[in-house]
């Protein structure tokens, strides 16, 4: 059974930063694209950022461009997501998820429904 599990959220004070982390293990790791998402209370999920298979190309959304890094370590079948200068919008739960590509360059589509493989969320709260 394939299971995504992520790691690494927290409360933290604007300005700060955060590391998360979404593992694999069971996951034909190398054969999927993997993104993040992130859903505030009241709103709809949304794409955050997304790492292609190989040759690391990466896309944001444009409120964490600059500011939030994606990667991946296929040997470890974790991605991560390393997010400074940390907001208060940044505020929500934060999923990992994969999708299939056979492309070593096809980026993550920003649609959520597209994704197959999903973690549970982890927690990111940013106060002032």
């Amino acid at each position: 059974q394939v299971q995504l599990v992520e790691s690494g959220g927290g409360s933290v004070q604007v300005g700060n930063s955060l590391r998360l982390s979404c593992a694999a293990p069971a996951l034909d790791f190398n054969n999927y694209v993997m993104s993040w998402f992130r859903q505030a209370p009241g709103k709809e999920r949304e794409f955050v950022a997304s790492i292609t298979r190989g040759f690391g190309i990466t896309s944001y959304a444009p409120s964490v461009e600059g500011r939030f890094t994606i990667s991946r370590d296929n040997s470890k079948k974790t991605a991560y997501l390393q997010m400074n200068s940390l907001k208060s919008e940044d505020t929500g739960v934060y999923f990992c998820a994969a999708v299939f590509r056979s492309s070593l360059r096809s980026t993550g589509p920003r649609e959520s429904n597209s994704y197959r493989y999903w973690g549970q969320g982890t927690q990111v709260t940013v106060s002032s």
